[in-house]
Formats: structure tokens, sequence, C-alpha cells
């Protein structure tokens, strides 16, 4: 199965839709960086500006990584780790309405991280 074009196509469009999607909550917080407006939550007690910084790195440069399919497992780690923290931390007491959609990424990264990058990728050229 690991072979079939169907299972690369899949790794393909799990990859480009997860990480698209996150991208669309990544830009923004990139733009407020460049903007010079650092305000932001501090959910793990590092300061506003290295939290924007942080949720930059893993909303918008490694899910570029993942989109192309460089490093693909190692890149979905940190993007892992914030979503855990959005869900289990910054969101601890909110409904899960309000948790949702960190939840739904992390399943998704996770499961990312488990099947790898698959044929169409820079790791496997």
């Amino acid at each position: 199965m690991k072979n079939s074009n169907t299972y690369n196509i899949a790794l393909l469009f799990l990859r480009v839709g997860f990480s698209g999607m996150l991208l669309t909550h990544g830009i923004p917080k990139l733009m407020k960086l460049v903007s010079g407006d650092f305000s932001f939550a501090d959910p793990i007690g590092i300061g506003a500006p290295a939290s924007l910084i942080i949720a930059v790195l893993c909303e918008v440069l490694f899910p570029i990584l993942i989109i192309v399919g460089y490093k693909t497992r190692l890149a979905s780690i940190p993007v892992i780790a914030t979503m855990l923290i959005a869900v289990f931390v910054h969101h601890a007491n909110d409904i899960l309405g309000v948790k949702e959609k960190a939840v739904l990424f992390a399943i998704g990264f996770i499961t990312i991280a488990l099947l790898g990058a698959g044929r169409y990728s820079v790791d496997k050229k």
C-alpha cells in the first residue's frame, strides 16, 4: 500500500491541506510580527514577543517545509507541540468548540508525523 499512487497522493493532499490551512493562521501572525506589534498571548511564560516568534515559526516556516515535504516528520514536531499547547494550556478552560481547530490540527499533524511525506516530496527526490 505504501508504494501505491493513491496512498502517496493522499499523503500529499494531507500535507498540503493541513499546512495550507495552518498558514491562514500563521501569516496574520507573521504580518503582526513584521509590523512591530509584539502583543501576543504568553501561554508558557516565556514572554509575548518570544511566544509570537515561536508561533510564527510553527505556523508559517514549518508548514511550508511540510508542504514541500522537506524533513516532514521532524518539521511536524514543533507544529504538534504548538497545537497541544493551544489545546491544553491556552484554551485549557475553554469548551471543545473553542479549542476544536487546535485539536483537529494536532490530529492532522500527528498523522503526518507518523506517515511521513510520501513519494511526492523533496525528501523522496
